[in-house]
């Protein structure tokens, strides 16, 4: 009996041992896999931030860029240079628009001020309309050949091609611009309609009118030229060193990305520009007038000539992928 009794206490002690074994084993085990749950938890949320955040700088950026384009288009309607139609000009260098008038052998002079590092220094500008003419995109142009002076220093020398619609209105359809340093060259932001994404715009409507819409001067995008332009007065009475004027038109004038720094140019029947100034927050603050008006004579004539073929000889040296591209000017017929 107290074999069997005996026997049975070591059965139920070998019984509690066992129990206590598994116990202590499965509980120590159910709490790591709890921490290894818990420790798995904040890894997987902040590599769910990681993989989130990319994806809102993007959407951001996104939204950032179609918002720019919206104001863009909002605030400038560039349609009026899809308008461009070669077939719509006819001796199209015969620029003869009562507000300005480019006929061969006129010269004007401008002078006046700009600022520089918020001082003012002496600034003129010649301009000069040439016998000669050049195909641009289809279209005879009439070259212009202008110098820029800064204290009696040439800054700019430039050669730019205008033409008149069969309506009367003045197209701007590229230009060739050397720039100067201390005498020397420094670059040349050449423009061309049909080149590069570039189009022609307009300079002066044949019929201008207050309420018109601002427009596009013309579009180089290649060298961010964006020039725009509005009538901004009528009617207007104007006194300069030659004359003074009536019925003067003045146009405001800006670009695409510094549309609050305006250039007023002020446009007098028979004669165009005849006076520059400024408002808003244009940093140069030009202001010029005219000085000068002539016509040229024969042997002054072949002068300004000579400068505008050699400065086209400076373009299709320096300019290959854009001038390049062009047919020369030629004296016209």
């Amino acid at each position: 009996m107290l074999k069997k009794l005996l026997y049975f206490v070591g059965v139920a002690l070998l019984l509690v041992i066992f129990a206590v074994g598994c116990g202590g084993s499965g509980e120590p085990a159910a709490e790591e896999e709890t921490m290894v749950e818990e420790a798995a938890e904040p890894a997987e949320e902040a590599a769910s931030e990681d993989a989130a955040a990319p994806k809102d700088e993007e959407a951001a950026t996104d939204e950032e860029m179609a918002d720019e384009e919206e104001m863009a288009d909002v605030a400038f309607d560039n349609s009026l240079l899809d308008t461009f139609d070669a077939t719509n000009f006819e001796n199209s260098a015969t620029i003869d628009n009562n507000w300005l008038p480019l006929v061969p052998g006129t010269h004007w002079v401008y002078e006046g001020t700009t600022t520089e590092d918020g001082e003012a220094i002496a600034h003129r500008i010649e301009f000069t309309m040439t016998d000669l003419v050049k195909e641009v995109a289809g279209v005879q142009t009439a070259v212009a050949f202008i110098e820029d002076y800064a204290e009696d220093e040439l800054v700019e020398a430039e050669i730019a091609f205008y033409a008149q619609d069969k309506e009367g209105t003045v197209w701007y359809l590229g230009e060739y611009p050397e720039e100067y340093e201390n005498g020397e060259f420094v670059k040349a932001p050449a423009w061309i309609t049909g080149i590069d994404g570039a189009k022609a715009g307009i300079k002066m409507w044949a019929k201008p009118e207050m309420g018109m819409p601002d427009y596009p001067q013309g579009w180089g995008p290649a060298v961010e030229w964006t020039d725009r332009g509005q009538i901004d007065q009528m009617g207007q009475d104007v006194c300069v060193p030659v004359e003074c004027y009536s019925d003067v038109i003045i146009v405001r004038e800006f670009t695409w990305d510094a549309p609050t720094a305006f250039q007023l140019k002020y446009h007098a029947p028979g004669v165009g520009d005849v006076k520059v100034s400024w408002e808003g927050d244009d940093q140069t603050q030009e202001e010029l007038e005219l000085t000068e008006f002539t016509h040229l004579d024969a042997d002054s004539m072949a002068e300004f000539r000579e400068k505008a073929l050699m400065l086209e000889e400076h373009a299709y040296e320096r300019s290959k992928d854009v001038y390049g591209q062009t047919e020369p000017a030629v004296p016209a017929s």
